[in-house]
């Protein structure tokens, strides 16, 4: 079996475990500490790499929340909703004018920018979303 740890260890300095930098076409040099390793070692060298929808979620930090209860995972955390002053559109078409949209907000992009906010219709289950 092949060590994985090995396959890419060409890519970081032996003395330091710095990642290196290609400087020219004849060497790869660390920044710290000024081990080279000839270009030729690192030649023909192919890495990959896979990236999954769970891996682009962790890094937004939009993962859902999930506790363990008589050991399941991944059970729904209630959100609080509030109560908005929006009348349902779809309620509202079917004649009843005294359904409002319940919502929350939830920051799901980079801290500077706003948050988002989920709306839905208690009684049909309309829903749609706005960006502050």
């Amino acid at each position: 079996m092949e060590d994985v740890a090995g396959q890419y260890s060409f890519l970081f300095c032996d003395l330091c475990g710095n990642l290196l930098s290609l400087k020219s076409h004849k060497y790869a040099k660390c920044s710290l500490c000024g081990f080279k390793r000839s270009a030729k070692e690192c030649a023909g060298r192919e890495i990959r790499y896979t990236v999954t929808a769970e891996d682009f979620r962790r890094e937004l930090n939009t993962l859902e929340p999930f506790i363990e209860v008589d050991g399941t995972m991944n059970v729904k955390i209630a959100m609080q909703k509030k109560v908005s002053n929006i009348l349902c559109s779809e309620c509202k078409e079917a004649g009843r004018k005294d359904v409002y949209y319940e919502y929350f907000e939830m920051q799901i992009r980079s801290a500077d920018e706003g948050s988002t906010v989920f709306y839905e219709c208690p009684e049909c289950g309309h829903s749609y979303n706005t960006n502050n």
